[in-house]
């Protein structure tokens, strides 16, 4: 793949990691295609094997990745116990996927520290995402993150 290409998927990402890490979902939701048929899913690797639409975020469009922001900005601000998230993510594949599209897969590893705690392992899992090139930038057109654990050590409020 064009090492232009390769630069721009790997500036993505690092805006991806340093919005989630810094918890600004602002920049965040800015990693994503403005097209109306953009989502973020999250979801189990059982589910996620098993076909089952069965998600613990289930953004299925441009508007509910809007929503997902003021939700976590607005409606939830405040009542749940400060975190911190530290993202370390690997592309491992990717490939061209016709006009301007990309498809990657990477693994990702997050780690999780409450105010006044000690670091754990949220979870790892992969990443499986479509992405658009727009003007040598890259942006998310769907991004499917699938993580191993049956079930999450806590509650999660941010996105993975």
């Amino acid at each position: 793949m064009d090492a232009t290409i390769l630069a721009a998927l790997d500036e993505l990402q690092s805006q991806y990691i340093v919005a989630m890490d810094a918890q600004d979902m602002q920049a965040w939701k800015a990693c994503f295609s403005a097209a109306p048929e953009t989502s973020y899913i999250w979801v189990s690797a059982e589910n996620d094997k098993r076909g089952l639409g069965i998600a613990l975020m289930y953004d299925d469009c441009r508007a509910r990745i809007e929503d997902r922001v003021s939700i976590v900005t607005k409606v939830w601000a405040g009542t749940y116990q400060a975190y911190r998230t530290r993202h370390f993510v690997q592309r491992v594949r990717c490939r061209e996927a016709g006009a301007g599209r990309v498809e990657a897969t990477s693994n990702f590893l997050i780690t999780m520290t409450p105010e006044g705690g000690t670091p754990t392992l949220l979870t790892s899992g992969v990443y499986r995402d479509v992405i658009e090139l727009q003007g040598g930038q890259a942006v998310l057109r769907d991004r499917r993150a699938v993580y191993d654990a049956d079930a999450l050590p806590r509650y999660v409020v941010f996105p993975f």
